[in-house]
């Protein structure tokens, strides 16, 4: 024994801790003499003085028989350990030992429950097995659920499941309930009407977006969700509608997006949707214009298609630009930053950009008429702008086209046609015709502007062109020739006996090295048969392959080795 101790007055106001656990899972089912017999034993446990079970009962003013048969309830639920009877000695065990006595479930006390249980299975021709129903009464021994709430449970499921009623599902929502500390009829009732309600908003999402299912357990959670980031039901449907067709993610993606421009009621949501809506349409059909293809419209609405609409153009003034826009080999941003030029023009109205897109489509199909006279030029707002300037001049489409006659061999035609251009209008030359005699006579090389390198490569990318072209044709003389062959149905089945055989000799040069003679056999028969099909089609093994006119380079120019070839020299 300790030689100190707590005297009575400080033990008097000490406090006697209560799991938890006892008052939600053990309380309810226990009555009230069970209760006051386990907390005063509780209190006892603290306290160092001698105190027997004999004297405490009659404190309680309980029967010592009724004592005994309390203590061996609490026994039942793993809260006590009984170690003597007589006298009554026992020790408390926390509330969630795994220690204890096993129990065994007593079939009388469940009686009543089993007989309504029997009939809402009935109800869904379904039949529990003898372990399902031995869970069961486990649950309810072991959670503090009324039997007449988990039968409400019960019968959600029939009427949710039907014949695929499941005894896992039963539990599974018990439990879940139980998590939530649901534990009456009463409460069960509520929760479950609130769920059926939210099936009801759940199965409308699903007619809305196409989905043809039952609601899962998970697919709840989504409600919950945007029910908690202050989302309301009409704004959720608003979504769904506008979605038409998808998913339970793909919505939520939506409703994450009026979540953060804080569009929570359907009046707000229905508004920026039918934003959305318009926006949508213009950015997909700018896409289609410029030939792009945009899978989110989202990142280019905010972007450019807000900013757009916000300067004043309408979606036909878009499209218009956009068709010259891809014209130009535009996307998205190129087109930005001529809306942006227009926008410092002051060119926002429907008339103006008309007029703007139609002056620019006159300019690029003089640009195009110049290309075969001159050579190509890139089609850029900057190119444009040089045609316009010229124009501006009042110079003759004759005049411009003689000055790409002029320019064609320049690396560079278009700053060599301006310049020409330029000193024709200072001379106040209008007509080729007026063109002065000492500028008729000069060549273009004379006025070639182009440095050596240019030249050089000019010339280097003639020559590999011209290369490419003799290539080319040998390719292609040899794939018509193997083409004609494959018509013919001996050939055929020969080129493919062929190719299947060289892959089996493949694999018994690994796995079965046995087989390797007679693979080769077949394989030596199908050439055979492919060079009679050959010879009766008049056609020479050699013609299947390119016979390149410099059979050294193969027509490229340079050897294996990257040296220059011969060919190319000469």
């Amino acid at each position: 024994m300790s030689f100190a101790a707590f005297s009575k007055d400080f033990t008097a106001n000490m406090f006697t801790s209560v799991e938890n656990q006892f008052i939600t899972k053990y309380l309810p089912q226990a009555d009230g003499d069970a209760v006051r017999a386990y907390l005063y034993g509780l209190y006892l446990c603290q306290c160092a003085g001698e105190f027997d079970a004999e004297t405490a009962a009659k404190l309680l003013r309980i029967p010592p028989p009724r004592f005994l048969e309390i203590f061996d309830f609490w026994e039942e639920c793993d809260l006590v350990r009984i170690l003597s009877r007589s006298p009554l000695m026992l020790e408390y065990l926390p509330v969630n030992a795994a220690v204890g006595k096993p129990k065994s479930v007593r079939p009388e006390k469940y009686a009543a429950f089993n007989r309504e249980l029997y009939k809402l299975l009935q109800r869904a021709k379904k039949d529990f097995k003898p372990y399902e129903m031995q869970r069961i009464l486990e649950f309810l021994e072991n959670e503090t659920m009324e039997q007449q709430a988990f039968l409400l449970v019960v019968e959600y499921c029939v009427k949710k499941d039907g014949e695929k009623l499941s005894a896992a599902h039963v539990l599974n929502k018990a439990q879940k309930l139980c998590r939530e500390r649901k534990y009456t009829y009463e409460q069960v009732e509520a929760d479950l009407a609130d769920f059926n309600a939210r099936e009801r908003e759940l199965s409308k999402l699903f007619t809305l977006l196409g989905i043809y299912r039952k609601p899962q357990e998970s697919d709840y959670d989504f409600l919950e969700k945007w029910s908690a980031r202050g989302m309301e039901t009409g704004a959720v449907t608003a979504c769904a509608e506008t979605l038409k067709k998808g998913s339970l993610a793909s919505l939520d993606l939506l409703v994450e997006e009026l979540i953060e421009k804080d569009c929570k009621t359907e009046a707000a949501a229905r508004a920026y949707l039918k934003r959305r809506e318009e926006l949508t349409s213009i950015v997909f059909k700018v896409a289609r214009k410029l030939g792009v293809k945009v899978q989110n419209p989202r990142p280019y609405i905010e972007e450019y298609a807000e900013k757009w609409l916000e300067r004043g153009y309408d979606e036909e003034s878009l499209t218009l630009v956009a068709a010259l826009g891809m014209k130009l080999s535009f996307g998205f941003p190129e087109t930005d930053a001529l809306l942006d030029q227009m926008y410092g023009a002051g060119i926002t109205d429907a008339e103006s950009v008309k007029s703007y897109c139609a002056e620019r489509e006159g300019q690029l199909k003089l640009l195009q008429k110049l290309q075969p006279l001159c050579g190509v030029i890139k089609k850029t707002t900057a190119a444009l702008d040089t045609v316009a300037a010229w124009k501006s001049w009042n110079l003759s489409d004759a005049l411009i086209a003689e000055a790409a006659k002029r320019s064609a061999g320049a690396s560079s035609p278009l700053p060599y046609m301006n310049k020409l251009l330029s000193e024709w209008k200072r001379e106040g030359v209008t007509d080729p015709a007026a063109i002065p005699e000492r500028q008729t006579a000069q060549t273009p090389a004379a006025r070639d502007y182009r440095t050596k390198a240019d030249i050089n490569a000019d010339a280097r990318s003639e020559r590999e062109r011209w290369y490419a072209l003799r290539r080319n044709a040998a390719v292609e003389r040899a794939e018509r020739t193997r083409a004609a062959a494959e018509k013919d149905p001996a050939f055929a089945a020969a080129e493919k006996a062929i190719k299947k055989d060289e892959i089996e000799l493949a694999k018994a040069e690994v796995f079965s090295p046995a087989d390797l003679p007679a693979i080769r056999e077949r394989i030596q028969a199908a050439r055979r048969s492919r060079a009679e099909a050959l010879q009766k089609l008049g056609i020479q093994e050699a013609d299947l392959m390119p016979r390149y006119a410099c059979p050294k380079c193969s027509d490229t120019g340079f050897l294996p080795d990257g040296r220059m070839c011969d060919c190319y020299q000469e």
